[in-house]
């Protein structure tokens, strides 16, 4: 067939309109549409499809709204966008979606074009990823920060990410059963030798703060007096792993109780010390940190004495909440505490819901009895 055939249809032998033509060695109409890419360049984009109809629909609804680097892949945007991603994260969380574009979502989707990503294929990837439920959440959540960047940019209509269903745990342990009892507090204290690492597990245990909450305390934020602490900073691994000075991670300044029964381990870290000084240190000086805890606590050893075998530092901050709650807190000043983002956040720490059955025996106990 001539250079000139692909200008008529096969049908009708007509030329077709400007922009389409007929490819005969793949039996479809080619539509070639140019529009102005990202970086002001004139872009040229072409589709196949099967009817001349179809053709020109494509050829007007591009006209109107054309997306000239959809077919950009992951892998360049991400080259290109992810030093917006690193800038607006912490450290840490920087190098687990490192650790995330790596292992789950480049093998996945980094040689897909952008407009080629679907909401089903999201949720496969999911299915498939190893690691937890966790793990796969910080994968998604990278994926749907490249996207959404997209979107925002006019390559894409829309983040479809978003729509992508998030992997849960499959068997979740509540926070109420990850927290200490009152007995156990007292257990974990007596079993670590009086010094620095008890002091910090203490403060932990009393206030609920994070543990780089507590690492980063300075003694200017103690107010002995008023029996509260200010916290106002935090240590959070950066890149390469070093600790470094933030702001809280709900980048609000909060106030958190000094019970009695914490007033003697801080009274110790502030003694001889600067407004600028660090409450809570080594035995050496240096800054503390959940590893360096574990390993000279010997973590293990009082996993065993508890009777918990997957006891986390992290979970000394659920104890607070649960007891709290337990001893009449209001779920507002629990939640202020704490520092969490929303009320829904703290209520799962409330026995509210744990006791319902219990008042619900009583409630019909009551009924039964009255009509008896």
């Amino acid at each position: 067939m001539g250079s000139d055939s692909g200008r008529l249809d096969p049908k009708t032998r007509r030329p077709l309109p400007e922009g389409i033509r007929y490819r005969s060695d793949r039996n479809r109409y080619q539509v070639r549409v140019w529009a102005t890419g990202l970086n002001g360049e004139d872009r040229e984009r072409s589709f196949l499809v099967e009817t001349l109809a179809e053709a020109k629909r494509l050829r007007a609804d591009a006209k109107k709204q054309v997306r000239p680097d959809g077919a950009t892949s992951l892998n360049a945007w991400h080259a290109r966008y992810w030093a917006t991603i690193e800038a607006g994260v912490r450290p840490a969380t920087a190098r687990g979606y490192d650790v995330a574009w790596r292992k789950r979502v480049k093998p996945w989707f980094g040689h897909r074009k952008l407009e080629a990503i679907t909401v089903g294929e999201i949720e496969q990837a999911i299915g498939a990823w190893d690691g937890s439920a966790s793990t796969r959440n910080d994968a998604l959540s990278l994926l749907s920060r490249l996207l959404e960047g997209a979107a925002r940019a006019g390559i894409l209509e829309a983040n479809v990410a978003r729509l992508a269903r998030r992997p849960k745990e499959d068997s979740p342990r509540s926070f109420r059963s990850r927290a200490l009892t009152a007995s156990e507090v007292v257990t974990m204290l007596e079993f670590v030798e009086d010094g620095p690492y008890r002091a910090y597990l203490a403060v932990l245990v009393f206030t609920g703060m994070r543990a780089g909450e507590a690492s980063a305390l300075r003694v200017g934020d103690v107010d002995l007096v008023g029996r509260v602490i200010h916290v106002r900073r935090s240590f959070s691994p950066g890149r390469g792993g070093e600790l470094i000075e933030q702001s809280p991670k709900s980048h609000k300044e909060r106030s958190v109780p000094l019970p009695e029964a914490l007033v003697p381990y801080v009274r110790r870290g502030i003694e001889g010390k600067r407004r600028t000084d660090l409450v809570f240190t080594g035995p050496r000086g240096g800054r503390l940190s959940p590893s360096n805890v574990r390993r000279f606590v010997d973590w293990g050893a009082l996993r065993s004495r508890l009777d918990r075998s997957d006891l986390r530092i992290h979970d000394l901050r659920h104890t607070l909440a649960t007891l709290l709650f337990d001893a009449g807190a209001a779920a507002n000043d629990v939640q202020a505490i704490l520092g969490h983002s929303s009320m829904q956040v703290t209520e799962r720490y409330s026995r509210a819901r744990s006791d319902a059955a219990v008042r619900a025996n009583g409630a019909l106990d009551r009924l039964i009895g009255s009509a008896g």
